[in-house]
C-alpha cells in the first residue's frame, strides 16, 4: 500500500480535508440544532444545557470533584466551572460539601434529582448512538472509533501547542 501524501497542495487531501471539515462543520451545526438539543437535554422548565450536562456527566462518574479538578477535566477555567456548578446548585442537581480529608476545601457531588436528570439524558444518548451506529457494519465500528479518537487527540494537540505560544 502506498503512503497517501498529507500535504493539502496535493489534489486528492485538499479534497478529503474539504470533505472533513464541512463534516465537522455539519456535525457541529446538526448537534446544535434545537430539535436534538430539545430531544436531548429537554425543552421545558425542566431542562438542562449543554455544559450543565458535561459537568454532570462528570460528577455521575465520581462520587466528589474539587473544584480545581472539575475544572481540569472540563477543559476550562475555574471560574467558568464554577458558574456551571453554581446553576446546577441552584436547580437542585448538585451540591457543595466540605472535604471529608479537609474541612477547608469544598467538594462537588451530585444529587439524587441529578442522578436522575443524568441517567434520562444519557438514555436518551443512548438511543441516538444506537441510531447512528446501526448505520456503521460491524468491521466499520472498530475503525470508526479510532478515527474520531484520533481527530480529537489531534484537535487537542493542535490547541495546546498553539496555547503555549501565546
Amino acid at each position: 500500500m502506498s503512503a497517501v501524501p498529507t500535504d493539502p497542495r496535493h489534489r486528492e487531501v485538499y479534497d478529503l480535508a474539504v470533505r472533513i471539515g464541512l463534516a465537522w462543520r455539519e456535525l457541529r451545526r446538526g448537534s446544535a440544532t434545537s430539535g436534538l438539543r430539545d430531544y436531548l437535554y429537554g425543552s421545558d422548565d425542566e431542562s438542562i444545557e449543554q455544559g450543565q450536562m458535561d459537568t454532570l456527566d462528570l460528577l455521575a462518574l465520581h462520587p466528589a470533584w474539587r473544584m480545581s479538578e472539575l475544572a481540569d477535566a472540563l477543559r476550562v477555567e475555574p471560574s467558568t466551572a464554577t458558574r456551571a456548578v453554581q446553576r446546577l446548585v441552584n436547580a437542585g442537581l448538585a451540591e457543595r460539601r466540605p472535604s471529608n480529608d479537609d474541612g477547608r476545601v469544598v467538594q462537588v457531588e451530585i444529587t439524587e434529582a441529578g442522578r436522575e436528570v443524568f441517567e434520562a439524558v444519557a438514555a436518551r444518548r443512548a438511543e441516538l448512538l444506537t441510531f447512528i451506529l446501526k448505520k456503521y457494519t460491524r468491521e466499520e465500528l472498530p475503525i470508526f472509533a479510532d478515527m474520531l479518537e484520533r481527530f480529537v487527540v489531534s484537535v487537542d494537540t493542535f490547541v495546546a501547542s498553539h496555547h503555549a505560544d501565546t
